[in-house]
């Protein structure tokens, strides 16, 4: 990871992580998109949000219904909702007990180009797998970690003139009976992985999410600063003119 190393040395970046819980995917969304505007428009800081979101299937560009091996009335009747999103890949679940991680990060100070980006990524996943023994890997079928032919973590992203947002979701204690009901990223034959199963018992999703931002900070060179989602509103209303909306509450 040597392209971290420029911005391991710049001193004058800020970096903050909002951490929030449950989250509904459409509010967690909606606050992405407000800080890639703000980003955008002068904001001075790369801001992390790690959350949970209640179960979802969402779709990315690549995405269509062809990957849903359940009725669409059926998800309804479950109150799973399916989102279309501006992110790269195909379909895929997110749901509790699944660590969600979306950097709203500008490229051109990092010295990283896309690909890079994306690597990083799966080598947070990677190394915070290995700190309960378990081997996850890159493979070429698709982007994310695995282990074998069972998908343990997803990278799905989206940039918008060199901002990113969307990120990484890696498989704690998550109920894997959703995912069989999907083809995972459109692949067929194919299945999911949890860290609590491959791990033998639940893991304790404080200590998972720990591990993986002391990754992310070696990984990105950065010094994550905790702040709330009203610290978070505060810095939007802020932004010259008001040109960005508030956040969801």
């Amino acid at each position: 990871m040597n392209s971290m190393e420029s911005r391991r040395n710049r001193s004058s970046d800020k970096w903050s992580l909002v951490l929030d819980g449950l989250t509904s995917y459409k509010d967690a969304h909606e606050l992405q998109v407000a800080l890639v505007q703000a980003r955008r428009d002068g904001l001075d800081r790369d801001i992390f949000l790690c959350l949970e979101h209640p179960p979802v299937f969402t779709l990315g560009r690549r995405g269509g219904l062809g990957g849903l091996k359940v009725p669409e009335d059926f998800l309804k009747s479950q109150g799973i909702d399916i989102v279309h999103v501006e992110r790269g890949g195909d379909i895929t679940y997110h749901g509790p007990g699944q660590i969600v991680l979306y950097p709203i990060m500008d490229l051109r100070f990092s010295g990283l180009s896309v690909v890079d980006y994306v690597t990083a990524l799966e080598e947070v996943m990677i190394r915070t797998a290995a700190d309960w023994s378990i081997s996850a890997e890159r493979n070429h079928l698709n982007r994310g970690v695995w282990v074998g032919r069972r998908k343990l973590g997803s990278v799905g992203i989206a940039v918008r003139r060199s901002i990113t947002f969307h990120g990484l979701a890696l498989n704690v204690n998550t109920m894997l009976e959703h995912f069989g009901w999907i083809d995972p990223c459109g692949l067929q034959g194919i299945s999911a992985a949890s860290m609590a199963q491959l791990h033998g018992s639940p893991i304790d999703m404080r200590e998972v999410r720990r591990s993986l931002l002391v990754h992310v900070e070696d990984i990105f060179g950065a010094a994550l600063t905790p702040i709330g989602l009203e610290e978070v509103r505060e810095l939007l209303n802020n932004e010259p003119q008001n040109r960005i909306s508030k956040c969801p509450n």
